[in-house]
């Protein structure tokens, strides 16, 4: 794509850098940029900013916060006792968007893909298994998707908390098989919170 100013081009290809965003489409964001006012620009800078400098995850479940311990650890409203395992955070947002889930999280940051190169210590278990060993769980919930490396990723945690006197469950197959938690409408996934079954 030849564009007449460098500072344009070097606009375009650091937006193009973005998931889905291809040149077209960040030229096309650019040139909006440039119709805003200045303020609305240094605003949205300000925001980006802000997000890469003041945002972290949750010492205790790996969700996203602006403190050690996000809003849902915190709460004293939740049943701390339930802890619902998903993949990443944007699976968080999707479950509280159902409003049929009360309990706590515990974020994987990914799922064991052998073909990735991706094992169970890249990943957060270790830290899922430690949390279920100090502190006093009734239900650990797997709320992965309904993939291989979801399957493989809830079979390797069953079998490591096999031995404690708790419930394993997972989230019933109301979700298509080879389907993202983050793409399901609410209603399904709501439905298969509440019939989720116990893994054998």
């Amino acid at each position: 794509m030849n564009l007449p100013s460098k500072i344009l081009e070097h606009a375009v290809n650091e937006l193009s850098q973005f998931p889905g965003i291809g040149k077209k489409t960040a030229l096309r964001m650019v040139i909006h940029l440039m119709k805003q006012p200045e303020e609305s620009v240094g605003s949205l800078a300000k925001a980006i900013i802000n997000l890469k400098t003041n945002l972290q995850f949750c010492t205790i479940c790996h969700n996203v916060a602006e403190t050690d311990n996000c809003d849902i650890c915190k709460s004293i409203n939740r049943n701390k006792r339930v802890i619902c395992v998903v993949k990443d955070f944007q699976d968080c947002i999707s479950i509280e968007s159902t409003g049929q889930y009360n309990g706590t999280y515990h974020v994987l940051n990914g799922l064991i893909s052998p073909l990735d190169g991706i094992g169970p210590e890249e990943i957060n278990i270790s830290s899922l298994l430690i949390r279920v060993n100090e502190k006093e769980t009734d239900e650990v919930i797997l709320a992965l998707s309904a993939t291989m490396e979801g399957d493989t990723t809830s079979f390797y945690i069953s079998k490591k908390l096999k031995e404690k006197a708790i419930k394993i469950t997972q989230i019933s197959r109301g979700i298509s098989i080879g389907g993202e938690l983050e793409f399901a409408d609410e209603i399904t996934l709501g439905r298969s919170l509440l019939s989720r079954v116990q893994m054998s």
